[in-house]
């Protein structure tokens, strides 16, 4: 394809976007004519943001944020800086067992029905819809309305349904396979697209007319993925010529059973079986945060609770805030609640005058059991913050989206402060290290404060390790004005 042809599709491109852009703001007036010839500017509706389910506002604000003084026990120093952040929504309680177990159900029904219809399944092609109202073709997408049936199932339906368990080799207990509970997602890069280094017309990509802009390709990088004939998924990063805004969107694949082994390989020489085996699959442990989820595993079900939301609502998931991982610092200043407060509760100590502990940690050498749990709690029996927030120190520390660096917030804007770095399969391990907030269950006092920093590997997932979603606010809730500086 020539230059002006590329330049064509371009221009249609950013039409068809700003034709997207002026259908998408509703009530707008249709008429750019105003009495008198006077601008008095195309208005839309206004728009008011329901609070989304189980979310409270963390309005916008700014604060300083580490800690002044170098902590005295570790001798770790903190970065410093004053920053201010946005409005956003956030998880009330981390994602619990029962939560993360409907994304590893859904996962389950999407293969059932995949293979309902297949022809080597008996292919019923009723499970998938091809037609629109009319009968005009569109991309093929599976129909959730037919029912799986479960007790009444022929031969065909039968061994579809029992493609996705195994039989466990010595007990002979029958078990989901968790091998093949794998979940593509695409995800579109906004930021990356908008770069101006990235034009394809190359005079675009300097404003400053002092300079000549050497023509050439401008190579990127994108993330892909696929299943191989082997089963096993396969990640890529390819890096080629930039030709067009496909190129922008990236392609994961990714297993989102959690990892119940991290019971054993987290704590060698220990008796933890019974969590192995009960913590995640148990429906005792329903309301406890869920564990042994990586990072990211923890973004495949950000993604998926986005399109399970914009399905909900007979949306595109393109037109609703997406749900993500906090970044460090909004971690922090939820944490922190609306007084900065060294922990997410007022008092400088960890209990109460009465002995009554604020948070599940470890508050004594081996003695986890003087807060009233062995391992991890309920989700939500403690007080909340001042923001509505349960848990933000103890119980189970949280991922954040931010990579992790010894400059931590210096290395950063002080508006939205975050810095991220999506670590291609190839780079060095030492890339792959993301921030880890709020300390666990199994953590003394000085690493629960709400300035805490530490980390983990992308893919490694812990008994102790969970995490909450963040929504990105259009306005601030309700309406509720802004307090200044917290």
């Amino acid at each position: 394809m020539d230059m002006k042809a590329i330049n064509k599709a371009i221009y249609l491109f950013i039409c068809i976007l700003s034709a997207a852009v002026l259908t998408s703001c509703a009530g707008a007036k249709s008429n750019a004519m105003a009495v008198g010839g006077e601008v008095t500017g195309v208005r839309g509706t206004a728009f008011g943001e329901p609070t989304p389910y189980g979310m409270v506002a963390v309005q916008k604000g700014s604060l300083r944020i580490g800690l002044e003084d170098n902590d005295t026990l570790w001798g770790v120093g903190f970065p410093l800086r004053e920053i201010s952040v946005d409005g956003f929504w956030m998880d009330q309680t981390e994602v619990s067992n029962a939560k993360y177990r409907q994304f590893v159900m859904w996962v389950r029904d999407s293969i059932i029905r995949e293979r309902l219809a297949d022809p080597a399944y008996g292919g019923d092609e009723t499970y998938k819809i091809e037609e629109d109202v009319e009968g005009n073709p569109i991309t093929p997408h599976l129909d959730w309305n037919k029912v799986i049936p479960w007790r009444k199932a022929n031969e065909d339906e039968e061994r579809a349904i029992e493609s996705v368990y195994i039989t466990h080799p010595i007990d002979g207990t029958k078990m989901l396979d968790a091998s093949q509970m794998n979940y593509r997602y695409e995800v579109y890069d906004y930021a990356a697209a908008a770069l101006r280094k990235h034009r394809l017309v190359a005079s675009e990509r300097d404003l400053n007319t002092d300079h000549e802009v050497a023509e050439g390709d401008v190579m990127i990088s994108k993330d892909t993925a696929y299943i191989n004939d082997e089963g096993k998924i396969v990640r890529e990063t390819i890096t080629r010529p930039l030709s067009g805004p496909w190129d922008f969107l990236n392609t994961y694949i990714v297993n989102i059973y959690p990892d119940t082994t991290c019971w054993v390989n987290d704590f060698q020489n220990a008796e933890n079986e019974r969590y192995l085996r009960l913590y995640f699959s148990n429906p005792a442990y329903d309301d406890y945060p869920v564990v042994g989820v990586s990072w990211e595993q923890a973004l495949a079900f950000c993604r998926w609770r986005t399109d399970f939301l914009a399905k909900g609502l007979g949306q595109n998931a393109a037109d609703i805030q997406p749900f993500r991982l906090p970044t460090e610092v909004e971690w922090e200043y939820a944490a922190r609640g609306k007084e900065g407060n060294p922990f997410p509760w007022e008092a400088k100590e960890v209990k109460s005058d009465k002995g009554c502990f604020y948070a599940n940690f470890k508050p004594d050498r081996g003695n986890y059991t003087m807060d009233g749990s062995l391992i991890t709690s309920k989700c939500g029996i403690f007080s909340p913050n001042s923001n509505g927030l349960y848990d933000m120190a103890g119980n189970v520390a949280e991922w954040t989206s931010t990579i992790y660096t010894e400059a931590g917030v210096q290395a950063m804007s002080d508006m939205n402060p975050e810095l991220r770095y999506n670590a291609a399969i190839e780079d060095p391990y030492r890339l792959k290290k993301k921030s880890v907030r709020g300390g666990s269950w199994k953590d003394p006092e000085s690493m629960i404060r709400s300035a805490w920093r530490s980390f983990e590997y992308q893919n490694q997932p812990r008994s102790y390790i969970g995490f909450r979603c963040v929504r990105s606010m259009i306005q601030d809730a309700s309406g509720v004005k802004n307090k200044g500086k917290r």
